[in-house]
């Protein structure tokens, strides 16, 4: 594999992580509403999740659970139920009268966070069809053993700085004053995306 198809590969991976999606939302929301160690925390539990899903597509696993579609149906029920908790949770937050600097996403503890952030993504099963889909089309199945793990190696290392990123942009002391500001209006705008999340994931045909 040369350099300009690797990069190539990289760019569409950090176009897809940097969309919105349920990792990126609840890594900026923590950030603003709980503060930047926190949001690391959460962050740090996203890359795990992301790197076990890899881990699993390089080794042939990700292939076996797309053809065995029970298991993306119990993964599919399992994260819709809980985006949609975490949606309820913004949802009674943007309810709730403000007295101060409220925080909705409020995280106890780093292990907390990090175990939050890790559900998030292991509960995805988009997750697994898009690693799966990497080594699968992207990756030849009869690639050198070396490609898999610079290509698997790479975009781990590219899906940490993405998230790591969320979390350091959002947790400036801008964005968190105007969290402050604007709470409720937060909490009802990640209500609603989260709980779009949840359907998306229960409405999208998976395999």
């Amino acid at each position: 594999m040369t350099l300009i198809e690797l990069a190539v590969i990289l760019g569409f991976w950090v176009i897809a992580l940097a969309s919105p999606g349920p990792a990126t939302l609840a890594i900026a929301g923590t950030a603003m509403a709980s503060g930047r160690r926190t949001a690391l925390s959460l962050a740090a539990g996203v890359a795990t999740g992301s790197a076990t899903w890899g881990l699993a597509a390089a080794l042939g696993l990700g292939t076996v659970m797309i053809a065995n579609a029970w298991v993306l149906e119990i993964l599919r029920y399992v994260g819709a139920a809980y985006l949609f908790w975490l949606a309820l949770k913004s949802l009674r937050s943007a309810l709730q009268p403000r007295t101060g600097t409220a925080q909705p996403l409020r995280i106890r503890s780093a292990k907390s966070a990090y175990t939050k952030g890790l559900m998030i993504h292991l509960t995805n099963p988009k997750a697994i069809l898009f690693w799966g889909a990497l080594f699968a089309v992207v990756i030849s199945p009869t690639a050198p053993v070396r490609d898999i793990i610079v290509v698997g190696l790479s975009c781990v290392a590219v899906s940490t700085f993405v998230f790591i990123s969320y979390a350091l942009i959002f947790s400036t002391e801008r964005a968190m004053s105007v969290y402050v500001k604007l709470g409720r209006w937060f909490d009802g705008v990640f209500a609603t995306l989260f709980g779009a999340a949840s359907l998306k994931i229960l409405t999208t045909k998976l395999a």
